[in-house]
């Protein structure tokens, strides 16, 4: 039986990549703007928390690996990198504050 991929699924896999500067993954850290799930692909629209980040690539990655081996029957994996809106640190979830110290 093929299992039902959904957003919410998509969003706990990718709790699995870790930004390596931060120490914190990319959906605590308010990175993934946006996750689309068709039959056939799996599509993340995310940015990173600065334009000039040198670990664009390896973070992009991480993210298809992740959900390539989550969903393995999924097909294709897409990430698109996007600027707009900048990231800020106020997209950080409470989870993402306390994992980096940021206590009330």
């Amino acid at each position: 039986m093929a299992m039902l991929v959904n957003e919410a699924l998509v969003l706990e896999a990718l709790k699995e990549v870790i930004d390596p500067e931060l120490g914190v993954n990319v959906v605590d850290l308010g990175l993934i703007y946006g996750v689309a799930v068709d039959t056939s692909a799996i599509r993340i629209t995310m940015t990173l928390t600065t334009p000039g980040c040198p670990l664009h690539e390896s973070i992009a990655e991480a993210v298809q690996v992740a959900l390539q081996d989550v969903f393995p029957r999924r097909g294709d994996v897409a990430v698109d990198l996007v600027w707009d809106p900048p990231w800020t640190p106020d997209r950080i979830s409470d989870e993402g504050r306390w994992a980096l110290g940021w206590r009330e």
